[in-house]
């Protein structure tokens, strides 16, 4: 298998249906295969293989430039052109009531950024990967001669009433699965001396940096488990060459992904045709066609699918399931040229899997049988899935 990846891989203009179709029965992790394969199926990287590294040296020279403009707070940038910061502050003053001041930007980004830090010190509780530092820390953030604050430094000095972050949307993390425990506090988690920083303050920062660029969607709650497996994998890949740069190349594949996941994310779009409400009901339509005794026995019970489908939906199955099984589903529905049809099916493939229970069940079992998955073995799933699309 490894040979027929290199074969495609190695070609000047990659053939895309050949490898979507390798890709979508799982890629090995050898020699960072999934990393590049990844890149090419969410159009990072483009078909023909001698743009690549004038395009990656574009792309990450550009989130170079997006650190230094959106973290870097504001008055520390022109402290460095020799204006002491007390003449900056006074030019533009913390209490300048402008809703245009530098400062009133500032302090709204960090309502942003309060949530955003919640949610990924959270993140794979069970793994100790995320809390572990980087061999690749930011060292523009981290220059000892720019004083530059991190994020992490910035949410530990900034107080927010906690209402101001409540956005919560339809119990995305509400119902949070045994798997992942969480740390009752943060001071559980060590704090790593100055120099270091942990991969969830990158992921941090590659949130951050999403939402200051799409200020119409900003930060959601559970896009924090979109991008954890995208910079997990980027982040262990073998090649040191593309371990070193899997900050930058995460957030373009990040923002790609998102760009055709997006409107899930988008409360108002919920009941339009390209909103989430739609893909749920269509969870339904599949299992109809498909098993139309469950499917009644579902609608008896008055089990609507936004109880468990929409957290599936939302966040392509990244909360059911432990992280290597999360990023052996994603190869297949990268893979999946209809784009996310494949995931309708995966929902109605983990249905019907545990279809006995679901019929004998009364409405609070079932409940807990959906919202805390009992199947682990995802390559059964996929191969369900696989069945139910090649029985159209």
């Amino acid at each position: 298998r490894i040979a027929d990846f290199q074969e495609v891989l190695g070609e000047p203009t990659v053939a895309l249906a050949k490898l979507r179709e390798l890709c979508f029965s799982g890629i090995p992790f050898d020699g960072g295969l999934r990393c590049l394969c990844w890149k090419i199926l969410l159009n990072y990287l483009p078909l023909e293989k001698a743009l690549w590294s004038s395009l990656l040296k574009k792309q990450r020279d550009l989130y170079s430039q997006f650190l230094k403009e959106m973290i870097i707070q504001p008055g520390i940038a022109k402290a460095n052109l020799g204006v002491s910061r007390e003449d900056v502050t006074l030019e533009d003053h913390p209490l300048n009531p402008n809703p245009d001041s530098r400062w009133n930007t500032y302090f709204k980004d960090n309502e942003v950024l309060l949530q955003i830090d919640k949610d990924v010190r959270r993140l794979y509780p069970d793994m100790a990967f995320f809390q572990r530092p980087t061999d690749y820390p930011c060292l523009l953030i981290l220059d000892p001669q720019n004083e530059f604050e991190t994020l992490r430094r910035r949410v530990e000095q900034t107080t927010l009433k906690s209402q101001t972050v409540a956005r919560n949307r339809s119990g995305v993390t509400n119902v949070s699965s045994p798997l992942k425990t969480t740390p009752s506090s943060l001071s559980e988690y060590e704090v790593l001396p100055n120099g270091c920083e942990a991969h969830w303050e990158v992921v941090e920062r590659i949130l951050f940096i999403y939402a200051k660029l799409n200020p119409g969607i900003a930060y959601v709650q559970g896009m924090n488990e979109i991008v954890g497996p995208l910079y997990y994998t980027f982040a262990t890949d073998p090649n040191s060459e593309w371990k070193e740069h899997a900050e930058a190349d995460t957030f373009f594949c990040f923002t790609n992904l998102m760009a055709e996941i997006r409107d899930n994310f988008i409360k108002s779009l919920d009941d339009s045709q390209c909103g989430i409400t739609y893909k749920m009901e269509k969870v339904y339509s599949t299992l109809k066609e498909k098993d139309v005794e469950l499917y009644l026995k579902l609608q008896e019970q008055n089990i609507k699918p936004q109880f468990f489908a929409f957290r599936w939906l939302t966040l392509l199955l990244s909360q059911e399931f432990l992280l290597p099984d999360v990023i052996r589903i994603w190869d297949s529905l990268f893979a999946d040229d209809k784009r996310f049809d494949f995931l309708l099916l995966v929902c109605c493939a983990m249905l019907t899997l545990i279809r006995d229970q679901l019929l004998e069940g009364d409405f609070t079992l079932n409940m807990r049988l959906l919202q805390d998955y009992p199947i682990s073995d995802v390559h059964l799933i996929l191969k369900k899935a696989k069945e139910l699309q090649d029985s159209k």
